[in-house]
């Protein structure tokens, strides 16, 4: 008589506490980059919108107060038709003091609006305010005016120079003249406005330079 073979089926034993573990770390590690992606929104927030807002907000309260050039306080507005900009202008060029409250910085030692010589000045291209952000559309031709309490001063665009050192300082001379591309700039005194900023765009790598000459001046 044959021997019935019994076939006892393989039981797999799982592992309940093992599985808890495995979703427990797919939860946490979920919550994780949700919450990266939070905070990285929350930070893009803050610098696209939240720092032009202050910026505006410090520029609107402080434009109103005339005076000598003084660091918290704006002595100039600076004004191009070609962008839509009018922007506030204080002495120095310092981040906390003057460009992120959303002003166009004027450059200790260069020459003040309508004098001989340069009237420098920066500005940020994104956030705070970002009064230099477009810039680099203006051609030759384009007006810039410069208002303070006793003149309009206007300055057309002569040549620009889209990139040049973050420390170049040439383009900021009385005589403006690029040390980094000597090719660029001017050979011979005048008055003269400077616009720089930096780029390409969200970056601090090199800077923008537009030139303008004094062309009219308009007393109050």
């Amino acid at each position: 008589m044959r021997a019935v073979r019994e076939r006892i089926p393989v039981v797999v034993q799982r592992n309940p506490w093992g599985r808890r573990v495995v979703a427990r770390g797919l939860w946490t590690a979920a919550e994780v980059v949700v919450t990266l992606g939070v905070v990285l929104l929350l930070l893009v927030v803050h610098q696209l919108w939240w720092t032009n807002r202050q910026a505006g907000a410090g520029a609107r309260t402080s434009s109103r107060a005339p005076g000598a050039p003084r660091e918290d306080r704006a002595y100039a507005v600076i004004r191009i038709p070609r962008i839509g900009l009018a922007a506030p202008v204080a002495q120095g060029v310092g981040k906390r003091g003057v460009l992120d409250k959303g002003y166009v910085g004027h450059y200790p030692g260069t020459a003040q609006p309508g004098r001989p010589g340069n009237f420098a000045l920066a500005g940020h291209r994104n956030t705070h305010g970002e009064p230099f952000r477009y810039i680099n559309r203006l051609r030759r031709g384009d007006r810039i005016g410069i208002e303070t309490r006793d003149a309009v001063y206007t300055y057309t665009v002569d040549r620009t120079l889209a990139r040049t050192g973050a420390h170049d300082s040439g383009v900021i001379a009385a005589v403006p003249r690029s040390i980094v591309k000597p090719s660029a700039g001017y050979d011979t005194a005048g008055s003269y406005v400077t616009l720089t900023t930096c780029t390409p765009e969200f970056t601090s790598r090199y800077r923008l330079v537009v030139w303008g000459r004094l062309t009219d001046v308009r007393m109050r």
